[in-house]
């Protein structure tokens, strides 16, 4: 373990997926959100098998031991991906990303309903402050009296929350495939099916993007998948636990590329259900090393000496 490289790499992964929002955001306001999971997918896969061909790990990312679990979390990921994606052309980037932090929050719930993973106070208590946060995010788009334009931010607000909802749900799907399938399948499978699932909407008004917009979107594609390797290997360098709260450094960098890229000043009130999400994030992931930490000294204590 080397866990300030892993720092590193998580802090490089979170950055990169925030310029690709961004660059799918600059063509927005053309290219539909089908399209664009299209792009970001398609292009992200061979540098995702030049990765696991330097790693020599070609042969396991290509075996799937349960194909329709691919499949779902698949269809969980693209839809999560799409409604972001169709978000970003209507909210600024900020917001995105802090309404964006309802997932991890929801992945508790599901959790708990579909694997049985027990949730106790803390963490219930938790989720409640997180989900308020988001709440306060949000309740600025959801006033009825706001002419067009406020509807259509609402409508905006929604699509990003229905994708942290499927984002949660593509989560729950993940650590039912950890237990039978290998990290490199589990990435190279989600790009494969997310780029079938995206040429579905390709009825519903693809468009033919601009030389700059296409290249944007080819940048985004790319960029996806190195996000994609760098995430992947800084938990392979550092605790899940110690690399995870570095996600919320993601605000950070949006707040910055939302400022001097698109001119987007964030309110207030986003910034007070940011900060109650983040707190919320945080609060969990400690308590979760906090017992991993107890679990792994009373395994130790239980194991037989001399």
């Amino acid at each position: 373990m080397r866990p300030l490289r892993g720092i590193a790499l998580k802090l490089a992964s979170v950055l990169v997926f925030i310029v690709m929002s961004s660059l799918i955001k600059a063509t927005a306001q053309h290219v539909p959100a089908g399209e664009a999971v299209f792009f970001r997918s398609f292009f992200a896969i061979p540098v995702i098998v030049a990765w696991l061909a330097m790693r020599r790990e070609l042969s396991s990312g290509f075996k799937a031991v349960a194909p329709l679990g691919h499949v779902w979390r698949g269809l969980m990921g693209t839809l999560a991906m799409g409604m972001g994606f169709a978000g970003l052309a209507y909210l600024p980037l900020p917001e995105v990303t802090a309404i964006g932090y309802a997932a991890p929050l929801l992945t508790v719930i599901f959790a708990a309903m579909f694997l049985g993973e027990e949730v106790r106070v803390f963490r219930i208590a938790s989720v409640i402050l997180g989900l308020v946060g988001v709440l306060i995010v949000l309740s600025p788009r959801l006033t009825v009296l706001q002419g067009a334009t406020g509807h259509a931010e609402a409508l905006g607000a929604m699509l990003v929350l229905g994708g942290a909802v499927f984002a949660a749900l593509a989560q729950v799907f993940v650590r039912k495939l950890v237990l039978t399938e290998r990290t490199p399948a589990i990435v190279f499978y989600f790009s494969l099916t997310a780029t079938t699932l995206s040429l579905v909407t390709l009825p519903f008004g693809w468009v033919w993007p601009s030389p700059f917009e296409a290249a944007l979107l080819v940048a985004a594609g790319l960029l996806g998948g190195v996000g994609q390797i760098f995430l992947t290997s800084s938990y392979r360098e550092a605790d899940a636990s110690l690399v995870a709260p570095f996600d919320y450094a993601s605000m950070l960098f949006a707040l910055g590329i939302g400022y001097f890229v698109f001119a987007e000043v964030p309110t207030w009130t986003m910034m007070a259900g940011a900060v109650l999400v983040v707190t919320a994030g945080c609060l969990i992931i400690w308590r979760e090393r906090k017992l991993g930490l107890e679990r792994a000294r009373g395994r130790k204590a239980m194991t037989p000496q001399g």
